[in-house]
């Protein structure tokens, strides 16, 4: 990637053969030859962090792992960053979107279908605040937003500012079908009370699961939580 060191990494899920995912070397790795940063308000320091790969990420791709591939079922992943997830998904033969509003999301994720030998994947635009892609600079190919519906909308880690419960929330609910489930791996945040009532609020019934793990000599622990919501079914009329 121009103006950016990278690395590369073989990451392995269960369920899934090994992948191989290039990423940005490290958290200091800004370039913005253009104003992308500042016209869609990301800082230096924020910049980076869709080009790493975290933790929640991993866990969220091994849920995906596990998953039995539903036919006519539409997945999305929503800040996708590096896209482990709907890597995992995809190669499972998951019919999954990846979704992001990163400008440089969509090459680090054409990257990585290629060094995977992959075929090509769905991607869109995706952003809580601001729903429609920017206009294109000249020679740039227009970006398509997110259409829904989708059946299960997935993240990792997107509870990280005290915005993001109710933008979130209103995203899903632009995005979600009449009987969508929702999984968010959430590392603890405290933004997580505030976005379960934007839920309930859309008619969503949460379910909690820790995924708590300690240090081992091979694997590094975790803590934190899966976020499972589904629709509520209205109830039967009376004969």
């Amino acid at each position: 990637m121009p103006g950016y060191l990278t690395q590369q990494a073989c990451i392995a899920v269960a369920g899934v053969d090994d992948l191989q995912i290039r990423s940005l070397l490290d958290r200091q790795q800004f370039s913005d030859p253009h104003g992308e940063a500042a016209d869609l308000g990301i800082s230096s320091a924020t910049w980076p962090l869709f080009g790493l790969l975290w933790p929640s990420g991993a866990e969220l791709a091994a849920r995906l792992a596990l998953r039995p591939v539903r036919a006519a079922e539409r997945i999305l992943e929503m800040g996708c960053g590096l896209g482990l997830a709907s890597l995992v998904a995809h190669r499972r033969g998951a019919d999954v979107t990846a979704s992001d509003c990163h400008p440089l999301t969509a090459a680090f994720l054409q990257a990585n279908l290629r060094l995977n030998g992959l075929a090509p994947m769905k991607y869109r635009y995706g952003h809580w605040r601001l729903p429609l892609p920017p206009l294109p600079r000249p020679g740039e190919v227009a970006q398509l937003a997110v259409d829904g519906p989708y059946d299960l909308l997935v993240g990792s880690d997107l509870l990280y500012d005290r915005d993001a419960a109710h933008d979130l929330a209103g995203f899903i609910e632009l995005h979600a079908g009449a009987s969508a489930e929702v999984w968010i791996v959430d590392p603890d945040r405290g933004n997580r009370g505030a976005f379960n009532r934007h839920m309930a609020g859309q008619g969503f019934v949460l379910t909690e699961q820790r995924l708590d793990r300690a240090d081992t000599p091979l694997a590094a622990g975790y803590k934190g939580r899966l976020l499972s919501y589904a629709r509520r079914q209205p109830a039967a009329p009376l004969a």
